[in-house]
């Protein structure tokens, strides 16, 4: 027996009933030799971080468009706190540590540039519109590795696509990750828009610090102790208590109103949807300018294909992009 064989076997006598196990995975796409070492979900993870989208996380809006300050979320710290977070939650409930890391990983993989605001923009420039779970799910099938996609397991990829409130994913592990995105977002923001000085330390109300917390690390550990509890006491469902839920969905009403809306912010997100407007419309009207490996797929799917470019970008390689289109060189006599 290899190692792998070892640690499935342990999965087997050790985790949840419910949980998803490993030597039962429902499968790549296409066919791998399994690891020696390796778990198929622990493969999966380690071929999510090694990836060139996980690493472009470190330079993409989480919420607040160029923040003067090193302290402020990117999109791969708030990966890094959803991965944490529902870890802790899958080892409380005896789940699949290593199937809801490589879900947590992987989640906003496809996130666009400037965060939710770009996302808003690739939405109304593309039929269909742009949802950043389905990207996420284009990344790891069709855009890395040169096209070939990474590969992952049918599990990973459903917890990926079906993070968002509104979808259903098939394993626990899955609903472990959608909850957690939630937790950690709801309270990172809160910290930043402190620090932004959108928000002073006593504005959060009232039913919120006296319920959940007055910090967010008290409100991230009640939220996941009261999560724990409730999925404990409620086999097959991951779930905070029905008052908790209400009362982080009143959290997220003025998150809304407060903050994601500020006046101040919402400047950026003007700027930010005018630029990046322009920068579809440009690609669309001068494919050439795209990388060469980019062209073919330009005479099938042009609007698809700008969209793909523009959601890989960091906030830098936009704005650099943009400067270099749009804005005039410098000028110097004899060059």
């Amino acid at each position: 027996m290899n190692i792998r064989e070892q640690r499935e076997a342990r999965e087997a006598e050790y985790l949840n009933p419910l949980a998803t196990k490993s030597a039962e995975s429902r499968g790549r796409k296409v066919f791998l030799q399994k690891c020696d070492i390796r778990t198929e979900f622990q493969r999966d993870r380690d071929r999510i971080t090694h990836s060139k989208a996980f690493r472009r996380l470190m330079h993409k809006t989480q919420v607040f468009i160029s923040p003067e300050g090193d302290h402020y979320r990117t999109r791969l710290t708030h990966t890094m706190e959803v991965a944490q977070i529902a870890r802790t939650i899958a080892a409380s409930l005896c789940l699949n540590e290593d199937l809801t890391e490589a879900i947590a990983l992987g989640h906003d993989l496809g996130h666009t540039p400037f965060g939710h605001t770009g996302e808003d923009a690739l939405d109304q420039l593309l039929p269909d519109g742009f949802r950043h779970n389905e990207q996420s799910v284009r990344v790891v099938e069709f855009l890395e590795n040169d096209g070939a996609g990474l590969n992952l397991t049918f599990e990973v990829i459903d917890g990926i696509l079906n993070h968002r409130t509104s979808c259903a994913p098939a394993t626990l592990e899955g609903q472990v990750v959608q909850i957690s995105d939630k937790i950690a977002y709801m309270n990172h923001d809160v910290d930043d828009a402190v620090r932004a000085k959108i928000l002073k330390p006593g504005d959060l109300p009232e039913f919120a610090s006296k319920i959940l917390g007055e910090t967010p690390a008290i409100r991230i550990d009640f939220l996941v102790r009261n999560l724990v509890g409730y999925s404990r006491a409620n086999p097959g469902k991951i779930s905070l208590s029905p008052e908790i839920a209400a009362t982080m969905s009143d959290l997220r009403t003025f998150m809304f109103e407060n903050v994601y809306v500020h006046q101040l912010h919402f400047n950026e997100r003007s700027k930010i949807d005018k630029m990046l407007r322009l920068l579809f419309e440009h690609y669309i009207s001068h494919p050439q300018k795209l990388p060469p490996e980019l062209h073919s797929r330009m005479e099938s799917n042009p609007a698809f294909t700008v969209a793909d470019y523009i959601a890989g970008m960091t906030d830098r390689f936009a704005l650099k992009s943009f400067g270099e289109i749009f804005m005039p060189n410098p000028w110097a006599a004899g060059k």
